[in-house]
């Protein structure tokens, strides 16, 4: 780089816009009226040489020479003193677009949160001298600090202990069941376990982050830290929370800029991964297989990914806890990347298969509810609470033909026929159409009748059968986090288990079947952890009966083995060259795109040069496991293709596709009939790594 005359500064700007030819860095001189508040990580403004275009952007670094022989353009303006992009969060951001082929700017808009003028304020007049204080007010004594997270370590697993100290990354099969906080809240021992675990990490003078799925995994959490450490050493980062909420916490983290200021725990939802933290010590995720780990938006990085790119570039401690284990982290066990371990002491729920029970009796053995799980329920319910879990919420999830059991379709837009309760008529799942003169386009058939029941059918037919007993509906309509200890029906939805004051004296999983049946890749992984999380809520010694599965699959959630079934899985995908056994890259856009694309990329990853015929070229033989399904044609105009590559060349897979997409964004588009030429166009190319959606399908 050239130094600049006349000592100069120039500022290094990353600009917030999604076009990726301007995924880099600008230069810009900084004048002498910004000197003192341009610093890395404040937000500016600066200037676009076309049509005088002002841009948002991010300071990244200050430097005093150049690659441009030309005359620099100056900053436009500071727009807060506050640098809310902290130097880790940049580089992780640049890491994790550059493995998905995407944008830094848009990852950042994942992980900076808007500016709230009010709440910085306040902030910055509530800092005031060098060290930030604490949230509650003035700041604690160094000799008093990290006092009782000390003292709350002390019972942590000797084990889990160690993985802090020596920043080692493990996947833990979490204990099941619950456990008294000091308060007398009853919290799943999972979460204890990982409150623990955070502690220590403050006791050693080092921040921690947790990330869970959704807001009752955080609610469980948020408990067990606070029986542990004081409020103000616990922050919240998840989208439940407001505009100004999100930045207000988004503050506090940066007041840990150095190794000196004071350690706490974040605690949230994937989000939380991308909060700021100089002196990270731990980050720790729940149940990583849940499907609201995958971020939607562009460039799609799932969560596990964001944490293992951030534990390098930090150097900390990583934690994959789970009752289940998902492929993606066998895969990591069996490379040697990831240590597996068992928490301590281990708990692990009786579980009784009521398909390899036989009472003689054929219809109460098919039964939905069979005689031995109305047994189990009928002698706990005079105890305690019981839990039911069911596959589908509502009343009749789904409605079919009376005469030829075909499913009930919407008339208008096709979509499938609900009932929310008894007395309500059926709807349209996607419009909200009612049935009216529905006839059956098969039979002609003018009748329905319910096929299967939801939670709310279930807690009708148990209110029956049970005359005497409360039965309570938790779902996603009817959200319910606690309930006491006194006898009960609880039904509930996959996902939405309410927890029990000590334990429910049985659990009765339904719908094993219908669960199975789901068209999924992961459709295995994902009941294990549906059925793990509701025996996990049982009290100790509590029998959970899983109702109608046999084979494999039902001996592993028995024998509480889910390793076995994560090493089994991964084994299949390998012959299949399914993921996570390999990468995948997904390309959508115009044909003629996505086969340059793919052309390109067969070139730039095999290092061969392309035929004259414009025929693909054959990758070299030293370069394994590149293929590509497709392109097909998924929508007029639109085709697909599917692109699998062994992990070793996903830095290459994405340079490659990465140019592809700028290639496609800035050449000249022919006008569309019809339209102004200044009307917007969709992306020729669309590119994302790791998509699940052919799979799925």
């Amino acid at each position: 780089m050239t130094p600049v005359e006349g000592g100069r500064t120039i500022a290094r700007v990353v600009l917030d816009s999604p076009l990726p030819q301007l995924d880099r860095l600008f230069d810009y001189e900084v004048p002498e009226t910004l000197v003192g508040q341009a610093r890395p990580g404040v937000r500016v403004r600066v200037p676009l040489r076309s049509a005088g275009r002002i841009a948002d952007g991010y300071l990244i670094e200050l430097t005093d020479a150049v690659d441009y022989d030309g005359v620099l353009s100056e900053l436009d303006d500071v727009v807060s003193p506050v640098p809310a992009l902290a130097p880790e969060i940049w580089e992780l951001a640049r890491r994790v677009a550059d493995r998905a082929a995407g944008t830094a700017s848009d990852v950042l808009r994942l992980a900076v949160p808007r500016r709230y003028v009010r709440a910085e304020r306040t902030w910055l007049e509530r800092r005031g001298g060098e060290r930030a204080p604490s949230v509650s007010g003035a700041p604690e004594p160094a000799s008093d600090r990290n006092t009782d997270a000390e003292a709350s370590s002390g019972a942590l697993d000797a084990g889990l202990a160690a993985v802090v100290e020596e920043r080692s990354r493990v996947a833990i099969a979490a204990p099941a069941g619950v456990q008294q906080t000091g308060d007398g809240t009853w919290v799943p021992r999972w979460a204890a376990m990982l409150a623990d675990a955070a502690t220590a990490t403050i006791a050693a003078g080092r921040t921690a982050i947790i990330a869970v799925p959704d807001y009752r995994d955080q609610a469980a959490l948020e408990t067990a830290l606070l029986d542990r450490l004081p409020a103000d050493r616990v922050v919240r980062a998840d989208a439940r929370q407001t505009g100004t909420e999100r930045y207000r916490a988004h503050l506090r983290c940066l007041e840990t800029a150095s190794p000196d200021d004071e350690a706490f725990v974040i605690v949230g939802t994937r989000v939380a991964l991308y909060a700021p933290a100089a002196n990270l010590g731990l980050i720790a995720m729940w149940n990583d297989g849940d499907p609201l780990f995958a971020e939607p938006h562009t460039p799609a990085v799932h969560a596990r990914d964001v944490a293992l790119i951030r534990q390098q570039l930090q150097d900390c401690a990583l934690i994959f806890a789970g009752h289940t284990r998902t492929t993606d982290v066998q895969r990591l066990v069996e490379i040697g990347w990831v240590q597996p371990k068992t928490a301590a002491p281990q708990h692990a729920p009786r579980i009784v298969l009521t398909a390899l029970q036989r009472s003689g009796d054929r219809i109460a053995d098919t039964a939905r509810i069979p005689s031995t799980a109305w047994q189990a329920a009928a002698a706990a319910v005079k105890e305690g609470p019981v839990l039911v879990q069911v596959a589908q919420p509502g009343f009749a999830p789904r409605l079919v033909c009376a005469d030829c059991a075909r499913t009930a379709h919407c008339q208008r837009c096709d979509g499938p026929f609900v009932q929310r309760s008894a007395s309500s008529p059926p709807v349209c799942r996607w419009c909200g159409a009612l049935a009216a003169a529905w006839r059956c386009p098969h039979c002609d058939g003018a009748r329905m009748r319910r096929a299967g029941s939801g939670s709310v059918s279930t807690a009708d037919d148990l209110g029956r059968a049970f005359p005497g007993a409360l039965v309570r509906v938790a779902d996603g309509e009817r959200p319910l986090q606690r309930v006491g200890g006194k006898p009960a029906l609880v039904v509930a939805t996959r996902g939405a288990e309410p927890i029990a004051d000590g334990g429910y004296r049985a659990v009765l999983l339904l719908d094993g079947a219908s669960m199975l049946a789901r068209e999924s890749l992961r459709v295995a992984e994902d009941c294990l952890r549906w059925w793990s999380h509701a025996a996990s809520l049982a009290a100790d010694g509590a029998p959970v009966m899983l109702v109608g599965v046999d084979g494999d699959i039902a001996t592993d959630f028995a024998l509480w083995r889910f390793d076995r079934h994560a090493e089994r899985e991964l084994g299949d995908r390998r012959r299949l060259r399914f993921p996570p056994a390999v990468r995948v890259a997904t390309l959508t856009g115009r044909s003629d795109v996505v086969e340059r694309a793919i052309t390109e990329l067969e070139r730039d990853v095999a290092g061969s040069e392309p035929h004259g015929d414009g025929a693909r070229p054959e990758p070299r033989s030293d370069v394994r496991g590149l293929d590509v399904l497709g392109p097909v044609v998924t929508e007029p105009g639109v085709t697909r293709a599917i692109v699998r590559f062994d992990y070793g060349a996903g830095a290459r897979v994405a340079q490659s596709l990465k140019a592809s997409v700028i290639r496609a964004a800035t050449a000249k588009r022919k006008p569309v009939p019809g339209q102004p030429r200044n009307r917007s166009q969709t992306p020729l190319l669309r590119v994302r790594f790791d998509d699940p959606d052919p799979f799925t399908e």
